[in-house]
């Protein structure tokens, strides 16, 4: 019986960054690309981590994601600016807007940076931890593939359409916020889907409202437009779900209408029967925090918050109350000695990719 594998990290992320350039993906971009992925899995998100190289290699060689990244500045005014990604590799043109947001920070105390078709991005935190790095705060959301119903609907209409939120402090981590606007985004359901696991109740529903867990069945009928995830706070108002889709709704306008880009049923990735490129939208803000006060109150203020919060009285049978950013510091830490954790599914995925781009030296990587 197969059994799941801990590869040291560095092995993960030199075995990424060859499918990336076997893929034409220039060398430095492939480095970017995998330091992306990689930065998922050491925080122990499996789902956005080495799990979805397949995703991109596919889409790459259906011809619906370009390994070759060009960018056009649309508008470019002060501390604003519009890009257009031309639907190449979604992590180097984020790494650029970020940046770019994060240098006019710096002169106009805000940054701001507007992405149109664009292509997946991988995990959030990736770029507002970027900000955090240069003493500013970070926020960054996309949209994605529709995958979740409006509140009392039955259809797939807005993507899983992630918010991110980092803020730098005086721990050895930073409070960094990243997550879906549905209860569970579709990239764990791809996971439970190598692991061949039923999808948990309450996560997703099909066309007559009832609770869908047929994992393998499920990521066919999202596509098809038969199966919907369910938003942030569940399915009535009583439970706060008009909370998560309101907010699924903002990412939406913010990830499309600043930019002039595709929204909803535009970023299916199908047309007349044919994959076409998915057209996605995000958006990059970076906040310089010395242009509004002193970076070391900032850092002490935002630790003490997340410390009293840590030593908060908590419920019976809780052993710890945790802060964003804190699970994924400590994940660090043991994926880094013990290596990151490549299950059966995965392998094959893995294997299939080094077979067919004949990368030799990987053979024997498991």
């Amino acid at each position: 019986m197969p059994e799941t594998k801990r590869i040291p990290v560095e092995n993960i992320y030199n075995l990424m960054v060859a499918v990336f350039t076997k893929l034409e993906v220039p060398e430095e971009e492939a480095k970017i690309c995998a330091d992306v992925l990689i930065e998922s899995d050491l925080s122990g998100i499996e789902s956005h981590g080495v799990g979805r190289l397949k995703m991109y290699y596919d889409r790459i060689k259906a011809g619906i994601q370009f390994p070759n990244t060009t960018i056009d500045v649309v508008k470019d005014f002060g501390a604003i600016a519009v890009w257009d990604g031309n639907h190449g590799m979604g992590q180097v043109i984020s790494k650029l807007a970020m940046q770019n947001s994060i240098d006019k920070a710096k002169e106009f105390g805000i940054g701001c940076v507007t992405v149109r078709n664009s292509t997946h991005y991988g995990i959030c935190g990736y770029y507002a931890k970027m900000a955090c790095e240069q003493n500013m705060v970070g926020i960054t959301m996309t949209n994605a593939r529709p995958s979740i119903a409006p509140l009392f609907g039955v259809s797939p209409m807005l993507g899983t359409n992630p918010i991110c939120f980092g803020a730098p402090s005086d721990k050895e981590y930073d409070f960094i916020y990243d997550a879906a606007t549905s209860i569970s985004q579709r990239g764990k359901v791809e996971l439970y889907n190598r692991a061949e696991k039923p999808t948990p109740e309450g996560w997703a529903i099909d066309e007559e409202g009832k609770t869908y867990t047929d994992t393998k069945q499920l990521l066919v009928d999202l596509i098809d437009g038969k199966a919907s995830m369910i938003g942030l706070g569940g399915m009535e108002e009583e439970s706060g779900g008009h909370k998560g889709y309101s907010l699924a709704v903002m990412v939406e306008i913010l990830s499309a209408a600043l930019q002039a880009g595709s929204f909803m049923h535009h970023l299916h990735g199908w047309e007349d029967g044919k994959r076409i490129p998915y057209k996605l939208g995000h958006i990059f803000i970076a906040m310089d925090i010395e242009k509004f006060t002193d970076i070391a109150d900032f850092k002490r203020i935002t630790g003490e918050i997340m410390t009293q919060l840590q030593n908060s009285k908590k419920r019976p049978n809780k052993e710890r109350i945790w802060v964003a950013g804190e699970k994924e510091y400590c994940k660090e830490m043991e994926i880094r000695k013990n290596g990151i954790p490549i299950n059966p599914g995965l392998q094959k995925n893995l294997i299939t990719m080094i077979t067919e781009l004949n990368l030799v030296e990987y053979n024997n990587i498991f």
